[in-house]
């Protein structure tokens, strides 16, 4: 597997620290992608070890003992060298991912199941807002047919209540230089 290959293959789990300038955002995936690459690389070194090693035992008389014990002090400098570049990498797994993981399962079902759960709460979600906003509606109609004045009254009260807090929002999107914010409509 070249580097391109092991770049693409992890990198779904890097965490990128945010902040507020892009140039430093940049490096910081860079320097991130940088280091994913290299513990990548040592897990495949490792394996490479790995095999050599289950070849070597595989096929062991007295005359493979030298080369079987550098084997294994390759594998053990590989694995400590593997720790020391993971501790440089903020990477979070979750547990599920491990456990499917070692019942010798695919990950990507967690990231499925995970996300067809969040599609059935968000659309669980929905249909309560919307139940609530036609119940809304309703009593709206209701009142307003009822008492009328006392709608318009609220009417009017909400429209103040929503240009003042309009006005606060964009009050504090100015920024410190006098430039405003700008926040994308949808």
């Amino acid at each position: 597997m070249d580097s391109s290959q092991s770049a693409a293959a992890g990198g779904n789990g890097i965490l990128i620290s945010q902040t507020n300038d892009t140039a430093a955002s940049a490096a910081g995936a860079d320097d991130s992608m940088q280091k994913l690459n290299q513990v990548s690389n040592s897990i495949q070194k490792t394996l490479g070890l790995i095999h050599q090693l289950y070849l070597t035992v595989s096929t062991f008389n007295a005359a493979f003992q030298m080369p079987l014990l550098q084997r294994i002090n390759g594998l053990v400098v590989e694995l400590d060298n593997m720790v020391k570049l993971a501790e440089k990498c903020n990477i979070q797994v979750p547990m599920e991912v491990v456990n499917l993981i070692d019942d010798g399962k695919n990950p990507d079902e967690f990231t499925r199941d995970v996300i067809n759960s969040c599609i059935a709460k968000n659309q669980i979600t929905k249909g309560k807002t919307d139940a609530l906003k036609n119940l809304r509606k309703h009593h709206l109609e209701e009142l307003e047919q009822n008492f009328p004045d006392e709608v318009e009254t609220f009417r009017e009260s909400r429209a103040a209540s929503a240009a003042e807090l309009k006005r606060l929002q964009q009050a504090q999107s100015v920024l410190p230089n006098g430039d405003v914010r700008v926040k994308a409509e949808h």
